[in-house]
C-alpha cells in the first residue's frame, strides 16, 4: 500500500513538474513572439516600406526645353564603356573600346562636309561613356572635330557594368537643353542592360514624354540586335555591327543616312507663327 501512494505521489510530481516546464516554454516563446512583432513594427515604421514607394506619384508630363527653339538638329552620342568593351570582337585585333571610338570619329567626320553644305544650319554634338554610371566627355555643343578626337582620347580604360536606360535618361535631358528642334539619341553598346533602369521602360517614357520628337538609334556591337528589339515600338531602330567594318557601316547608315537626312527637314517641325485676322 505504502509503495502504491509512493508510486502515485511521484507520478503527480512528475505531471506537475512536466505541466511547469511546459508552462515556462510557452511563456518563453510568447515574450519572443511579442518582442519580434514590435521590433519588426517599429523597423516598418522607420523604413520606406514597397508601399510608400508603389504610391509615390511620377511626373507624365511633356518634356519641356529649357528655353526656346529654333531649326537645327542635336545628337547625344552615348558609348559603351563596360569591362567586356576590354574584349575584341570577330577577328580584329583591337579591342573593341578602341574600335568604337575609331569608328566614331569617322562617322562624326562627314559633319564637316554637311556643315560646308548646310552653313545655315546648326549641328550639336554631346559625347557621353557609360558604364555602371554615366559621364561626359564633351557637354551638347557644335560640332567641334579637335573636341571630338580630344574627348574620345580621354576616355578611361573600360570598367563596371552598363546602364544602358541611364545613359537615355541623361541623354533625353541634354537634349532638351539644346536649344534645336531635331533630338536624336545614339547609343553603341556591346551588352545587356545590368544598373539601373531598363532602356525598353526608359524608351517608352521617352517617346511618350516627347511625343516622339527624340529619335532613339542603337548600334548592338558584338551583342544581339534581338535585345533591344523594343526601339520598334518607339519608332526607334537598331542596327548590328559584328567587327570594325560592319559598325563604320552601321553607324553610317545611322548618322548619315538617317539623322543628317532628316535634319534638313528640320524646318518642317516649325510651328508658324500664327496668323494676324484683318
Amino acid at each position: 500500500m505504502g509503495r502504491r501512494r509512493s508510486r502515485s505521489v511521484g507520478g503527480l510530481r512528475s505531471r506537475a513538474g512536466k505541466s511547469a516546464l511546459r508552462f515556462v516554454l510557452f511563456l518563453v516563446i510568447a515574450i519572443f513572439v511579442a518582442l519580434r512583432s514590435r521590433s519588426k513594427h517599429k523597423a516598418d515604421a522607420n523604413s520606406d516600406s514597397p508601399a510608400v514607394a508603389v504610391t509615390t506619384t511620377r511626373d507624365t508630363g511633356r518634356y519641356k526645353p529649357t528655353g526656346d527653339e529654333g531649326l537645327g538638329a542635336a545628337v547625344a552620342i552615348m558609348i559603351d564603356n563596360s569591362g567586356s568593351m576590354k574584349e575584341k570582337a570577330g577577328n580584329d585585333t583591337r579591342p573593341k573600346y578602341q574600335v568604337a571610338r575609331a569608328a566614331l570619329e569617322e562617322m562624326l567626320a562627314s559633319t564637316d562636309s554637311f556643315a560646308a553644305k548646310q552653313p545655315g544650319f546648326p549641328i550639336k554634338i554631346g559625347l557621353y561613356y557609360f558604364s555602371s554610371g554615366v559621364h561626359t566627355l564633351t557637354p551638347m555643343q557644335a560640332y567641334d572635330a579637335a573636341a571630338v578626337r580630344a574627348a574620345l582620347d580621354s576616355m578611361p580604360s573600360p570598367k563596371g557594368g552598363t546602364a544602358i536606360g541611364e545613359a537615355m535618361d541623361v541623354a533625353r535631358k541634354s537634349l532638351y537643353e539644346s536649344g534645336v528642334i531635331r533630338k536624336y539619341i545614339l547609343v553603341v553598346t556591346d551588352g545587356e542592360n545590368t544598373d539601373g533602369r531598363p532602356p525598353r521602360e526608359v524608351a517608352q517614357q521617352i517617346a511618350q514624354r516627347s511625343d516622339g520628337a527624340v529619335r532613339q538609334y542603337f548600334v548592338a556591337f558584338d551583342v544581339d540586335a534581338k535585345n533591344f528589339a523594343f526601339l520598334r515600338d518607339v519608332r526607334g531602330e537598331v542596327l548590328s555591327a559584328s567587327n570594325a567594318l560592319s559598325l563604320r557601316a552601321s553607324l553610317d547608315t545611322i548618322y548619315r543616312g538617317k539623322i543628317l537626312a532628316e535634319a534638313v527637314d528640320a524646318g518642317e517641325t516649325l510651328t508658324p507663327p500664327p496668323t494676324k485676322k484683318p
